[in-house]
This record gives structure tokens, sequence and C-alpha cells, in this order.
């Protein structure tokens, strides 16, 4: 039988655990909201842990359910991103979960992060899944990172300035009374609204950076007013970061020479996003080829830490 190795992922929006095989197979991939009340743009720190723990309990009977044997190696997310400043009490759950079932098993134990698992997941049956160079945006509601992507190192090169993209999308869609997270709902809206581009990019630095903290101020105002119908007003929010991220891939492929760019998280899992996003960069010059991953792989999920488990099983780099 093939080595299996655990993931897990206790992100701000979701519990993720999953199970893979050491040839790349994925025998669970559990992936659960966290439970937001109606009309909130999220839980605090304490509520999202104390939930994650409950969840874990339920896949844990999905696990047992599978009967698959010891893993050989766990892995969990211990922080967003990399570097020292980079914390965040949600991820606690996971790693601390990790590292307890990883000694009471007598297997190895991996840490990573967040993004990094992103990463891995999106990367995953793409042409860049063996790339140890490469360049990246990670989109979701923590993060709208340029990263430029290293055998060792990922580094952050541009992004927002402000607000994230996912952050923009769940308060506009919060404030039309749509539940959290409100991306699957506002493009629901969004596909039956149209745009004319009403909100204009907003970037720095040679467009390695942006702001979006005005595009939402403007959005609030057209909600309050009545101005214009919720479908246009979510159509012309995805019209904005259609255009945003083009500007930004085409931005760091010019500092870093990449001639692809991977696109990941949560708001990258639309395909409506996705098909804006692709139409603009038709033709376009400088534009480097954009490259997806699955979209269940796209938004929060364990497969990526287990796929870097996986990995670092192989390498001998587990504690």
């Amino acid at each position: 039988m093939s080595r299996t190795i655990l993931g897990l992922d206790t992100s701000n929006y979701r519990t993720s655990v999953a199970l893979v095989t050491e040839e790349g197979e994925i025998l669970l991939n559990y992936r659960e909201l966290l439970p937001v009340p109606a009309g909130e743009r999220g839980l605090r720190q304490n509520e999202a842990v104390f939930a994650h723990l409950r969840q874990l309990s339920a896949a844990a009977d999905e696990l047992r359910e599978l009967s698959a044997g010891i893993p050989a190696a766990v892995a969990a997310s211990m922080a967003p991103r990399d570097g020292n400043e980079s914390y965040m009490p949600v991820f606690m759950a996971g790693a601390s979960f990790g590292r307890l079932t990883a000694a009471a098993l007598g297997v190895p134990f991996i840490g990573t992060t967040h993004q990094r698992g992103h990463l891995a997941a999106a990367r995953a049956g793409t042409a860049l899944e063996h790339a140890e160079d490469y360049l990246a945006l990670h989109l979701s509601g923590g993060t709208t990172d340029l990263l430029d992507v290293r055998k060792e190192t990922v580094v952050q090169i541009g992004g927002s300035l402000d607000l994230h993209a996912g952050q923009l999308v769940d308060r506009a869609g919060v404030a039309m009374g749509l539940p959290f997270p409100a991306g699957p709902e506002l493009e629901k809206l969004a596909l039956a609204g149209s745009s004319s581009g009403k909100l204009g990019c907003s970037m720095e630095n040679g467009d390695l950076s942006c702001h979006l903290s005005g595009a939402e101020s403007q959005v609030q105002r057209w909600i309050r007013d009545g101005v214009l119908s919720r479908e246009d007003i979510a159509r012309e929010i995805y019209d904005l970061l259609a255009r945003t991220v083009l500007r930004l891939a085409a931005a760091g492929a010019a500092r870093t020479g990449s001639r692809q760019v991977l696109i990941t998280g949560g708001v990258a899992s639309s395909p409506l996003f996705r098909q804006m996003l692709c139409r603009r960069a038709e033709g376009r010059r400088g534009v480097p080829g954009l490259v997806f991953g699955a979209p269940g792989m796209s938004g929060d999920n364990a497969v990526g830490v287990a796929l870097i488990g996986r990995d670092a099983l192989r390498a001998g780099t587990g504690t």
C-alpha cells in the first residue's frame, strides 16, 4: 500500500484536512467553512479557533471511515506567510493538532505556511507543477500578493497596499445582504450584470502595487444611494479586479522575467473572474501566460499542505 500524508490547514475562512498518497492521489479533501452569523464579515480569532476545533473532530470521523492506515507524515500550515512576523492564532489549531497527532503516531511533522500550501495545490497538474522559479499572484480575503517564488524562498514583490481582493468582494457582498464569504453569491449577481469600467485602477510602484480601498468606498456609496443595481455593482467589482490583476501580472513579469504567472487563492477560484481576466489578456503585450489551478484547489484547502509534506518526507526533512 502506498504511503499517505495527512495535511491540515485552519484559515480564517475554512477548516481543511487532506490525505494524499505519495503519488499525489487525493484520498480525502475535507473543506468546511467556518460558521459566520448573517451580516458579519468573519469571526474573531478566538471564535475561529474554537470553530476549528469542533470541525477538526468531524474531519477525524471522515478519516476513520477511510481506513487508510497510519499516515507516514503529518503536515500543517503554521502561519499565513513566510517570515517571523507572520502570525495568526487560527493556524495554531491545525498546527497543534498536527504536532500532537504526529507525536502520538511516531511519524514526522512538517510545518509550512498557508500561502505555500495555496501555491502547491494550485500548481498540481499544471505546466508549473515541477517549476522551481515562477511568478505567482495569491488573491484572497487576507492577501493580494504578487510573489517571486524561488526554490527556497517566496518573496512578495508587490500587491495591495490596503484592502485585499477578497475583502472587497466580501465587504460589498455583506453590505448587499449576502452571506460571508460572499464570493459565490456575488458572482451569481455579476453574471446578470454589466460593467463599463466605472471603478478605476489605482496603481503605484510601476504597477507592482495597487489600492482597493477607494473602490470599496465607491461601492458602498453605490449601495447606499441605490444608483446602480446589485448586479451591475457586482460586475463592476469583478471588472476592476480583472484589470488590476492583469496590470500586477504584467509588472511582475517585467520585474522577474517570468513568462507565466500562477494565479491562486479564493478569488481565483471564480469562473467569472478567470474568464474576464483571460479575455482582457488576449493579445496584450507584456502579459505573461496565465496559469490557474483547478477551482477546488484554488480556494483554501489542505491538499497543498499535504503535498508539501510529501516532498519533505521524500527529502527526509520532517521533524
